[in-house]
């Protein structure tokens, strides 16, 4: 029996937490969980809690004791409004959350008043949370049925234990599908989008099956075209889908549909191609068992007269003609389409059906293609950035979800920047990683020729479809530029060069105009400047991963050099990683060769670089012998060519040694002389005034370990890739025992600066990072005459130096910088800020270009 075990069971599966004619007795609990006396049960808090609710008076209390409990899981669904709403409320985003206190799991309903705990990731999976105040609420349409409501929380740090072996207190909690606590919708949405499914009522099991086509009336898609006006019901199609998009969530607190969701489907047959609308819960039934490419057999389906604001994807195949006049439409109800996917070899070629063509371009042909120019690309990912988000309306609660990314393809020394937004295939956009074989279609370029640095860049469509597992038996592996690329990446990984890869960190892009007036045309947003007195609320109103680009007027008062340091540089992250999931029980171990199998090899002569720094310089210049380090006013992650480990050994010195005065060198007389003109602040005789008097002082000069782009280790990629994706919505136990990030060496060289900007009242300041971009020229030939044109262009340390120029290149570069902002003295200047919200309380504020000074007095 369940009850002689003494561990605990699933509770009865009933939702209620105050149910009529339970049941108590000393060896029983509210619940249902019944076992034999004598036995000594774990105790239960969650258990402890419900007894304390349905004996009081109140709805809500105050536990007695307040014990942690993990968060297991974070999840969101959008939430009816409730009969008594009279005035229809925006979208209202609800969480449930199950907690477990190592007895029970429980799904409990947060109070919306505590929404921004999950908006600003600090409630999250993984987490120890102390619960204050809990309440019951019921559903006053069904008999006995109550759930736990949170009320007040302390969240705390990640707990490096949590067992999901415990069951849950309630079942109905853990029957299949999924259901939220609230409302009558009948699923959960991903956590910070609505563009991926999520959940378990996304079904893939659709299969082709055969069909007798002897008895099936079939219309041609130009022959609809002509008389579906005057039809009341209509012939199959037999076509095949050209492009599919992703997903759409139409959901409103006000609408009735439980699965509110569309996506369209590019179909077509000999005589032309027309858009296939499916709607509501035939697209969890069979979005993601369609795929581009497949031949479809549709019956009952319905028609009406195409949407005139929708622009659809033209056919890559000219002679198949677009037809714009109508829509077709796919739903389960009115009438119930019925949908078959037709194996490829029942296909037969008297039906005349297009293939599917692509449009590969490779990187060297990207520089002559026209701005909107829609195209494919084949390569190898060289940087993958974090994922980011930004709002798709200024004052909205929903968000895009997008990362930048690098791809080579070889036929060019620059690679593919490409802004991937999620494509509703989260098992892909999730799973990315450099060294992966990467394809992605219906990308549109993005340039502007007349900006400086050159703008280019690809970004995803409505289209766009993605992949990086089996290439093979895909249709594009046929084209003939795919061909040149397998055949190119075979022999660099023959020949086994090394590859230096890059994940995560801070990207600043695209980069911001050359001047304020090209930037003010660029941006859409209601106020071109932001008071700095305005600055802490934008701050505060940050959202987990959201980005956002502002403009503030000021004067900078005080820059300082903060050196690179830490384990990044100094550990032997390739034995910190080693050793991560075992423990470390000799010294020896340290001393270890590294494998040089570990980091895959790279086939390309540089990895992700700054493109728009290197397009006006010389090609001719080898790359393999210049720095590229991303981060900086233009561009970001560049992988950093040089053939030395992924990780610096213990002990070692880093590439590029810090700028600091007490540091000494291998020449002291040259390193005294070089402390003698260079110093690692500037500070303005303002802000020596200034500075005591301050009403309010900004402090967000700070680059956590999340924002330097790391040096890829290959064998370490599911928790670096875990690293700079979004926040799970379930927790996942970690496999062994995790490395921390900062035991992977930074791809960055150098430090950054601390820049503060005091507001042109006098009264605000603002301490804010600002990262340098290194680009492949001679230092001995650049110079840097201000601050402003630092910003504007580039610094640089080019690693063939050596000696002498290599330990004062670092910190002749900060002397330039910071000699020059006595240039800045007292100057009115518009600066360009990147404000970060990595979550957690956890705020970074970059300078990425300054305009416009003008001296005051």
């Amino acid at each position: 029996m369940s009850g002689e075990s003494g561990q605990p069971q699933a509770g009865p599966s009933h939702a209620g937490l105050d149910l009529p004619n339970l049941e108590r007795t000393p060896s029983g609990v509210p619940g249902g969980v019944i076992r034999r006396a004598g036995a000594q049960p774990p105790k239960s808090w969650i258990q402890k809690v419900l007894e304390q609710i349905i004996g009081s008076p109140r709805l809500w209390i105050t536990p007695s004791e307040i014990v942690p409990v993990s968060v297991l899981a974070v999840q969101r669904y959008l939430l009816e409004d409730e009969p008594r709403d009279t005035v229809p409320k925006p979208p209202l985003y609800c969480y449930d959350v199950t907690i477990s206190d190592g007895v029970y799991q429980e799904k409990c309903y947060l109070d919306p008043s505590l929404n921004s705990l999950v908006h600003k990731n600090i409630l999250k999976v993984g987490i120890k949370m102390r619960i204050c105040k809990v309440s019951c609420l019921y559903n006053e349409k069904r008999l006995g049925q109550g759930i736990l409501c949170i009320d007040h929380v302390h969240c705390g740090d990640t707990s490096d234990t949590i067992s999901l072996e415990t069951p849950f207190r309630n079942r109905a909690h853990a029957e299949k599908p999924e259901r939220p606590l609230r409302g009558g919708k009948s699923h959960y949405l991903a956590l910070w989008n609505n563009e991926d499914p999520y959940g378990d009522i996304w079904l893939t099991n659709k299969q082709p099956e055969e069909h007798n086509f002897s008895d099936t009336k079939i219309i041609s898609l130009s022959h609809l075209e002509m008389t579906w006006a005057n039809r009341r019901s209509f012939p199959a199609l037999l076509v095949r889908i050209l492009h599919k998009s992703k997903l759409r969530y139409y959901g409103k607190p006000d609408k009735k549909i439980t699965e509110p969701y569309q996506t369209f489907l590019e179909v077509a047959d000999s005589s032309g191609m027309v858009s296939a609308i499916m709607w509501n819960a035939l697209c969890p039934e069979w979005y993601k068992s369609l795929r581009v490419g497949l031949v479809l057999l549709l019956q009952d389906y319905s028609v009406k007269k195409s949407y005139p604001l929708r622009i659809p994807p033209l056919p890559v195949d000219p002679e198949v003609k677009p037809i714009s006049t109508m829509e077709v439409c796919l739903n389960l109800r009115d009438p119930p389409t019925n949908i078959i996917i037709v194996p490829e070899k029942q296909v037969k070629p008297e039906w005349r059906l297009p293939k599917l063509n692509h449009r590969f371009i490779t990187r060297s042909e990207l520089d002559d293609l026209p701005e909107n120019h829609i195209c494919d690309v084949i390569g190898i990912l060289l940087f993958v950035g974090r994922v980011q988000r930004s709002k798709k309306k200024e004052n909205g609660e929903d968000f895009w979800s997008y990362r930048w990314i690098h791809i080579g393809d070889g036929t060019s020394e620059l690679p593919f920047i490409v802004e991937l937004f999620s494509t509703s295939q989260p098992e892909i956009f999730e799973n990315i990683y450099p060294t992966t074989y990467f394809v992605c279609t219906q990308l549109k370029v993005v340039r502007n020729d007349a900006q400086v640095p050159k703008l280019l860049y690809l970004t995803t469509t409505n289209e766009s479809r993605v992949f990086i597992t089996g290439h093979k038996g895909q249709p594009y592996t046929y084209d003939a530029k795919v061909k040149n690329f397998i055949q190119w990446i075979k022999t660099k990984t023959d020949s086994g060069e090394v590859t230096n890869t890059v994940i995560g960190g801070y990207y600043p892009f695209p980069p911001v105009p050359e001047t304020f007036c090209k930037y003010s045309s660029s941006i859409k947003v209601e106020s071109l400047l932001t008071a700095i007195s305005e600055v802490r609320k934008e701050i505060e109103d940050l959202q987990y991963r959201e980005q956002k680009r502002i403009a503030i007027q000021g004067i900078i008062t005080f820059i300082k050099y903060i050196p690179h340091s830490g384990a990044t540089e100094n550990a032997s992250a390739s034995e910190t990683l080693r050793n991560a999931n075992r423990p470390s029980t000799s010294q020896a171990a340290r001393g270890e060769a590294q494998n040089p199998k570990r980091n895959v090899k790279r086939p390309l002569d540089e990895g992700p670089t700054c493109s728009q720094c290197v397009q006006d310089s010389s090609a001719s210049s080898s790359v393999s012998n210049k720095i590229r380090i991303l981060q900086g006013a233009c561009d970001k992650p560049v992988a950093v060519p040089q053939p030395e480990a992924s990780v610096q050994a213990k002990g070692n010195k880093p590439d590029v040694p810090s700028i600091s005065p007490r540091r000494e060198s291998a020449k002291p007389g040259s390193q005294r002389k070089a402390r003698k003109t260079m110093s690692d602040r500037w500070e303005s005789q303002l802000w020596r005034e200034k500075k005591f008097g301050l009403i309010d002082h900004l402090h967000y000069s700070r680059v956590y370990p999340e924002s330097i782009p790391r040096k890829f280790v290959s064998e370490h990629r599911k928790f670096l890739t875990e690293q700079y994706n979004s926040q799970p919505a379930k927790y996942t136990p970690p496999e062994g025992r995790p490395p921390k990030l900062d035991d992977f060496k930074s791809a960055r060289t150098l430090g950054h600066f601390e820049v503060t900007i005091l507001g042109l009242n006098h009264e605000i300041a603002i301490d804010v990072a600002f990262l340098p971009m290194y680009c492949p020229e001679d230092v001995r030939t650049s110079q840097v005459d201000t601050l402003l044109s630092c910003m504007n262009y580039t610094c640089v340390f080019p690693p063939e130096l050596t000696g002498k120029d290599r330990l004062q290149g670092p910190r002749a570069l900060a002397g330039d910088i910071i000699k020059a902002a006595t240039v800045l003295d007292r100057a009115h200047i518009i600066g360009i800020l990147d404000i970060c919200n990595l979550g957690n309380n956890k705020v970074e504020v970059y300078l990425q270009k300054i305009y416009s000074p003008k001296k005051t007095s």
